[in-house]
């Protein structure tokens, strides 16, 4: 009996999930940061992110703690896939936040989020029933 590859039976949902869920953090703290003086709004290039990871390259940069952990390249230090987000009317005390926009963007990375999840749950099932010969 065959082990099962769990990449090649879940495809690119995983990675997906995973970049809309440090997306929902850059948006989040850019709501957070609303009210902050010189605070620059910043966003997470999804497709840019998906194609990298479809070409097999990194996409969140994370600290790997064990030898198993995968490669990922989103941090803050710079060389992070972050980038500012330009906004339709600049407010007086330089933040680029505007909370419309961030409310918005949040709620469409939710969904997605929401939708790819179910699909992914709907894969562990199927796999579920594969294993108990259903």
């Amino acid at each position: 009996m065959a082990a099962i590859n769990f990449n090649n039976a879940l495809g690119i949902h995983e990675s997906a999930l995973r970049i809309r869920t440090e997306r929902a953090e850059v948006l989040a703290n850019n709501l957070a940061n609303a009210d902050t003086p010189n605070f620059k709004a910043r966003d997470v290039d999804f497709a840019t992110l998906m194609k990298q990871q479809l070409q097999g390259g990194e996409q969140m940069a994370m600290r790997a703690t064990d030898s198993r952990h995968h490669n990922a390249n989103m941090d803050n230090s710079g060389s992070s896939p972050l980038l500012f987000r330009t906004p339709q009317q600049p407010s007086i005390d330089g933040n680029t936040v505007e909370e419309h926009v961030e409310h918005g963007e949040y709620m469409k990375n939710s969904l997605a989020f929401q939708a790819g999840f179910t699909f992914l749950n709907g894969k562990f099932k199927g796999l579920m029933s594969a294993i108990k010969g259903d």
